[in-house]
């Protein structure tokens, strides 16, 4: 399958970009008839066949579509501060679009080392993912948000924050609740502080540990991402 992630499509015609064109013509030499896929990110599969290969602006018709394609039974949203390294930041966007995310909000910590990111690259590398992984959902990529507002403002069914200060703290796997709205808290490399893990207690976050080793703050979020889904099976 050859998809492609075209959010402004409105009619059952649509005329590919130059560079997806040069792609489909020049690199994956499709001609006339051929059939190519495209997403809109918001659970839609267009199939379609190609009516002018031209390669600088390639058209298509759709021939089918299929609604909710792969919907989740669940939706997950995690919150995570960008690491130092924003390359690991970025590996983790990519990871968990490909195991299968709904919506991603960068936080600002007291122990947070990157305090500025660049949305549009970030999301480039989201859908990236997204049509390499075959997925119909676009996750949803919010802007930089202070601790304090995020925790405050949250009214997710299922809210936890995962940190590593204490080791008796029940795992997410022995209380996550299937099928439901779930947000989980990664802090940055100096996780949180005892002051941001009280406010989100008494915001009703559960703390949570994801196991005995400690993570980096990218991994941490990668298993919190495949644990959700597999629970979800």
């Amino acid at each position: 399958m050859k998809l492609f992630y075209t959010p402004d499509i409105k009619s059952n015609t649509y005329t590919l970009g130059e560079n997806e064109s040069k792609h489909c013509i020049k690199v994956l030499r499709l001609k006339i008839n051929d059939k190519i896929y495209l997403t809109d990110g918001n659970g839609n599969l267009f199939t379609t066949k190609i009516i002018d290969d031209n390669p600088k602006k390639c058209s298509v018709k759709i021939i089918e579509t299929k609604k909710d394609y792969n919907k989740h039974n669940y939706f997950l949203h995690i919150a995570i501060a960008p690491t130092k390294n924003i390359e690991r930041f970025e590996w983790f966007l990519e990871k968990a679009t490909e195991i299968g995310i709904n919506e991603i909000t960068p936080i600002l910590t007291e122990n947070s080392e990157r305090k500025i990111i660049k949305p549009e690259r970030l999301i480039k590398k989201i859908t990236s993912a997204v049509k390499q992984s075959l997925k119909t959902y676009h996750p949803k990529l919010n802007e930089l948000t202070k601790f304090d507002d995020f925790i405050k403002n949250n009214k997710t069914a299922q809210k936890y924050i995962a940190h590593c200060y204490n080791d008796k703290l029940s795992h997410l796997k022995d209380i996550y609740k299937q099928n439901s709205d779930t947000v989980i808290l990664i802090g940055p490399e100096g996780d949180f502080s005892l002051n941001e893990i009280k406010t989100a207690t008494e915001n009703n976050f559960t703390e949570i540990t994801l196991g005995k080793s400690r993570l980096r703050t990218e991994t941490a979020g990668i298993v919190a991402c495949n644990l959700i889904n597999f629970l979800n099976l």
